[in-house]
């Protein structure tokens, strides 16, 4: 397996890994610089020469799958018989640098509704490195025509038309996904909210709309739904940036897109002081 096709398999399984290149080399050395190892929790896949070099970089990526907010780093190995590395001796005679950049898991987002107002807010979404999932129940809104606009994306783009139960879609989301409901028809509204609800591990639930939709919401979740008010409260409505205030659809993406990224900010894990990596 090449080492894209493994690191877009750690990304489809959401799990952290690390790529490995071999960044330089001096003298001689089992593989030649750009030589790539992709290290998962528990397979690799791909080889930056064996030995003593591949070992300890496995170890270290695997320490760093385990850290908060990793940054990529650099280490150094000397291949000679008068250093011992904790894997053994590799007596190449030669030097080489090894960079390690963490792959972590990337935010996964789901628009319910991709009218005009939701549109905008893939295009944002779209430029960043997430998993973006666009759901409609109606198919003009999700033709190849409308999303090429998306065609660019930094983002993967995940398109579902479910003409019946879009609610149906919060069960194929990943652990941890942020849910944003702005559908066309407040009945569909309605079901996805409490769905969303039932819905195990989402990160956040977000709804459009004003106050007097969401008192009618929120009664209606309590008795006919059954949700108690602490669960109830997991719906953030409005969503968006407190104080703007325009109603034009970019202004409103703008303003939810702003919100979401703080909210991804505020949910990263505070970074461990960093150590040094002593070159072996």
């Amino acid at each position: 397996m090449s080492w894209v096709a493994a690191v877009a398999r750690l990304r489809a399984r959401r799990e952290p890994g690390v790529l490995v290149t071999v960044a330089t080399v001096r003298g001689h050395a089992p593989r030649r610089a750009g030589a790539k190892l992709v290290v998962g929790r528990t397979e690799t896949w791909g080889s930056i020469g064996g030995g003593n070099i591949e070992a300890v970089a496995i170890d270290r990526a695997r320490e760093l799958t385990a850290t908060p907010d990793p940054e990529p780093e650099l280490m150094d190995f000397a291949l000679n018989d008068k250093v011992t590395g904790r894997h053994g001796v590799q007596c190449c005679g030669g030097a080489v640098t090894v960079l390690l950049e963490p792959l972590p898991v990337v935010q996964a987002v789901a628009i319910f509704g991709v009218g005009h107002v939701g549109l905008e807010l893939a295009r944002i979404l779209a430029r960043h490195n997430l998993d973006l999932h666009l759901t409609d129940s109606r198919p003009d809104m999700l033709t190849d025509e409308r999303l090429g606009v998306l065609a660019d994306s930094v983002a993967q783009i995940h398109v579902h038309h479910t003409p019946l139960l879009p609610e149906e879609v919060l069960a194929e989301l990943p652990p941890g996904a942020h849910v944003l409901i702005m559908t066309h028809d407040h009945a569909e509204d309605a079901a996805l909210c409490d769905a969303a609800l039932r819905t195990e591990d989402l990160a956040s639930i977000g709804l459009i709309g004003s106050s007097a939709k969401w008192a009618r919401f929120r009664q209606r979740l309590a008795v006919e739904g059954g949700h108690g008010d602490e669960a109830i409260d997991r719906i953030k409505t409005p969503i968006g940036v407190a104080g703007i205030t325009g109603k034009e659809p970019a202004t409103i993406a703008v303003s939810v897109a702003a919100d979401l990224l703080r909210t991804f900010e505020q949910d990263r894990p505070a970074p461990l002081p960093r150590q040094a990596v002593a070159g072996i």
